[in-house]
């Protein structure tokens, strides 16, 4: 090809070429890469600091006395010792204090899931006058901390009798949170209308169309309120030190504050029993994982 024919060829293809297309960069070709990179990176750092807390806690629990505060410290146990594990069970009636938390949190949990449920279902799926304006006064109701509460409802309860027993700390579940109801609320506003539209058509009253379709539905609502309200019974330490006043009545929360005042240099053992305290909430997450992960992507959807 002669020197003129090929200048005609470049001259050709430039024109040819769309005015204003720029090609990308390899800099602007790495960025989504290098973005993903730092996502990574970032979750990865924050992992960490959330789980070292709790590697630190088990490395504890399996370390002698002379280990815990060693300086440089070590996350590995220079000596491990299982039997810090059952020395820390006998050293206060550690099975009793689960099982007092384990009567306090089964009931309350079955309120929670009945009185919410219900409630959620009515502000969702009902046609009531007032619906609304009641919905939202109970939003308001969160708004109120809990220590704002505490005197008068101690002063109530202590005038009907319940205090030192187990009932002002499970009966108040079968009368529903505004919170739960709230999150219950707003999966149900998920679900169709026409589900129990149909169903009323054919003859169900809403009590049925609530047994039958609204709490099948709400399965993966009703378990992010049931690990939250396990969590919040199984640690909960505020409630049980006002209202139960008997040693043998405490919670696991109370008995390992009774286990640092009776055991003040005990830290290994201190660790072995929070260990163990709180592996069945690990355990739990892990079991409902997917359930879990599912409504809290499900919930608010809609408003």
């Amino acid at each position: 090809m002669t020197e003129t024919g090929l200048g005609r060829q470049l001259a050709l293809s430039k024109a040819a070429r769309p005015r204003g297309v720029v090609r990308p960069s390899r800099m602007s070709r790495l960025a989504p890469a290098l973005g993903r990179v730092a996502i990574y990176a970032v979750v990865i750092i924050l992992g960490a600091s959330f789980l070292f807390p709790l590697l630190w806690m088990i490395s504890s629990s399996l370390k002698p006395e002379w280990d815990v505060f060693a300086f440089p410290p070590s996350l590995i146990p220079r000596q491990v010792l299982w039997s810090n594990y059952p020395q820390a069970w006998t050293a206060i009636p550690y099975w009793r204090f689960t099982l007092n938390t384990l009567t306090i949190a089964i009931p309350t949990l079955i309120g929670v899931l009945l009185s919410n449920s219900l409630v959620a279902y009515s502000f969702s799926m009902l046609n009531w006058p007032g619906r609304d304006t009641l919905f939202f006064l109970s939003l308001c109701t969160m708004m109120v901390p809990y220590q704002v509460t505490m005197i008068p409802l101690f002063v109530l309860f202590a005038r009907i009798g319940w205090t030192g027993t187990y009932l002002p700390l499970i009966v108040p579940a079968f009368f529903g949170s505004s919170y739960y109801v709230f999150l219950l609320r707003q999966f149900l506003l998920t679900i169709p209308r026409e589900l129990s539209d149909a169903a009323m058509i054919d003859g169900a009253s809403p009590l049925r169309v609530y047994a039958s379709i609204a709490m099948p539905l709400m399965r993966p609502a009703l378990a992010v309120v049931s690990a939250f309200h396990f969590i919040g019974v199984w640690g909960d330490y505020l409630a049980p030190l006002i209202y139960i006043r008997r040693e043998h009545m405490y919670t696991l929360a109370l008995g390992l504050t009774l286990f640092r005042s009776m055991h003040n240099e005990r830290w290994a053992l201190l660790m072995a029993a929070s260990v163990t305290a709180t592996m069945p909430i690990i355990v739990l997450f892990f079991l409902m994982q997917r359930t879990f992960i599912e409504g809290i992507t499900l919930t608010g959807i809609k408003g």
